[in-house]
């Protein structure tokens, strides 16, 4: 009898395990271990979209519409041997889930995968590409004719953003608020030394220390002049504000508890294999995990590739080996614009601070585009 994976989950880290356990299953086959043949094994990915979406470029889709449909890569394309639901899962239990249609689905393995929450823009908000993509050249035309923007957050989504819009239009306005007293704390001073420095350059107001008494009277990325006070008296006057802050675990569809009890901080507890804990046949992996690191999509990645190594060698009869320990310390690539922005990334001795070449050449120039076109093939584009 076959055995039946499901993830929950269509972004970095769920893509990305659905793509390595169709690899699993060609490269047994051609071994002819059958183990992971493709008669023997049923992967079902479940995901409210129609593509995966390369988020890292949400934010220069927006400044930039005709780059918008590089971000897309549709399901049907990208995952070839992959039963693809759109569908959204609302309960689990260590056998299978239930979807929104009332569906069940019985899983002999369950990865969940379902990432983060974000404020749009950093994260698009429609689950049809199409609907994105308007969503994205609306947005646009409202930014597009304001001369003062406000970012209320100051991490790296908000930083990216207001290089974005300095790159686009250099003679518009950008103030970004933010209660912390200092940028990217947790990072070598070195970084955050240059990336006010290049803030600075590029004109950008940054307020820190300080915060809104109130949201601003319009709704994020919807036109309106408004002035809003902060906390130390001053008085900022803007045609449109974003926010970029807010991020939590997408896990309510777990709240029940029917098959773990989340952290305070709506999370999963996994194993060093990234079992959820309690189960040998149930993962998770990417922002849903309390694994204590930064919520990047190159955690999520590598989650992915030791859960699929794990579950190949399960569905081999083996035990699973394959164990996941985050970095001592924080990595980061934060561009600002194509052509700025700050970095840190393992050294031979510890965290290494880049410059913004570096920067631009792993991330800053195509956002990640080229890796992803190489995984999982063309895009809407």
């Amino acid at each position: 009898m076959g055995s039946t994976i499901v993830v929950v989950g269509g972004g970095y880290g769920g893509t990305a395990v659905a793509k390595a356990l169709e690899a699993e299953a060609l490269d047994a086959g051609a071994e002819g271990t059958g183990a992971l043949d493709a008669g023997a094994v049923e992967i079902v990915l479940i995901d409210p979209g129609d593509a995966f979406v390369n988020v890292a470029g949400s934010l220069r889709a927006l400044v930039q519409p005709s780059w918008a449909p590089r971000m897309f890569f549709p399901y049907a394309t990208a995952l070839t041997r992959t039963t693809v639901l759109r569908d959204r899962v609302v309960s689990v239990d260590p056998r299978g889930v239930v979807l929104q249609s009332g569906r069940r689905v019985d899983a002999d393995y369950l990865v969940l995968a379902t990432g983060s929450r974000y404020a749009y823009p950093a994260r698009p908000t429609a689950d049809a590409t199409d609907e994105a993509l308007d969503e994205l050249r609306r947005t646009h035309k409202e930014l597009a004719g304001a001369r003062r923007v406000l970012i209320a957050g100051a991490g790296p989504v908000g930083l990216e953003l207001a290089g974005e819009i300095r790159e686009v239009w250099p003679d518009m306005a950008v103030t970004v608020v933010d209660p912390a007293g200092e940028l990217l704390a947790g990072y070598e001073p070195a970084l955050r030394d240059d990336l006010r420095r290049q803030l600075t350059d590029l004109g950008v107001d940054l307020r820190l220390g300080t915060a809104l008494t109130a949201p601003p009277p319009v709704a994020p990325g919807q036109a309106a002049t408004f002035t809003v006070t902060t906390t130390g008296g001053d008085e900022i006057t803007a045609d449109l504000w974003f926010q970029a802050h807010g991020a939590r675990a997408n896990s309510d569809y777990l709240a029940e508890g029917r098959l773990t009890t989340l952290t305070a901080r709506g999370q999963v507890a996994v194993t060093e294999h990234l079992n959820v804990r309690g189960y040998s046949t149930v993962y998770a992996i990417g922002d849903l995990t309390d694994v204590a690191e930064e919520k990047l999509a190159a955690y999520a990645l590598a989650h992915a590739e030791i859960v699929a190594g794990n579950i190949g060698a399960q569905l081999r009869g083996l035990p699973p080996t394959a164990t996941y320990q985050p970095r001592p310390y924080p990595i980061i690539l934060l561009p600002l614009g194509p052509r700025g922005g700050v970095g840190q990334m393992p050294g031979a001795d510890g965290p290494a601070v880049v410059p913004a070449a570096v920067v631009t050449e792993y991330k800053g120039t195509d956002l990640f585009t080229a890796r992803f076109l190489e995984q999982f093939g063309p895009t809407a584009a």
